[in-house]
């Protein structure tokens, strides 16, 4: 498998008159359609990577290349294009916008890209949320779902560009323990069925457990000792 997501010697270090270094030259590859949990103690660094890998910051050095196209130099518009069309992601908080239904939701990623018109982009909405189990919500709004039913709703609009790449912090972290196994199943789908690449921080042994590969951080560093199969 090629890779799709590759990092060379990221680091990402806070200025300041006592620098902090939240990541320091980690180079890693993850192919596409691979499933990779990363896990360490608290404080060591997990979601620093992840945003680094989704192109959420910038690192002071290194560099994240996607599907092999080198990001470094991206302005902001090029990299919130990049990420509009190629990433979906996935919180510990679901982040759906109060205000609008599940459906609504869903479309607002459509929206923004705009390469669907209306009825199409509803159309594909109401799908995604038929393949995750919650078409019966597609016109509630988030108050009004359980956590795990709005967990999977900003899973359908993590998906709703069809991106390559999904990424997800502490997906289950706010979840019990039947509604975790449920978004584990679904990422573990959308890798093994659907060709997704998908990288997870997770504390959850037992998530990661499922993953294809898990990756240790400690400190800001990886653990090379650690990489270890599903």
């Amino acid at each position: 498998m090629s890779a799709c997501v590759r990092a060379e010697n990221l680091t990402r270090r806070l200025a300041g008159e006592v620098p902090v270094t939240l990541v320091e030259d980690v180079s890693l590859e993850v192919a596409r359609g691979e499933f990779v949990a990363v896990m360490g103690p608290s404080g060591c660094g997990k979601s620093s990577l992840l945003y680094l890998l989704g192109l959420l910051d910038v690192p002071t050095s290194g560099r994240v290349l996607m599907d092999g196209e080198d990001t470094t130099g991206f302005d902001e518009n090029r990299l919130a294009d990049l990420r509009l069309r190629r990433l979906g992601f996935v919180f510990q908080f679901h982040f759906l916008l109060a205000e609008f239904t599940a459906l609504h939701n869903v479309m607002l990623p459509m929206r923004k890209l705009g390469e669907l018109g209306e009825a199409r982009a509803q159309a594909r909405a109401l799908d995604l949320l038929a393949e995750l189990g919650v078409a019966e919500h597609a016109h509630k709004r988030p108050e009004q779902m359980s956590g795990g039913q709005r967990q999977r709703v900003a899973i359908a609009r993590a998906l709703a560009n069809d991106p390559m790449v999904i990424l997800a912090d502490e997906p289950t972290g706010n979840l019990d323990s039947v509604s975790s196994a449920t978004v584990r199943d679904i990422l573990g789908t959308l890798a093994r069925e659907h060709g997704k690449t998908v990288i997870v921080v997770t504390h959850d042994s037992a998530f990661a457990s499922a993953a294809g590969r898990r990756i240790m951080l400690v400190d800001g560093h990886l653990d090379q000792s650690a990489h270890a199969p599903g």
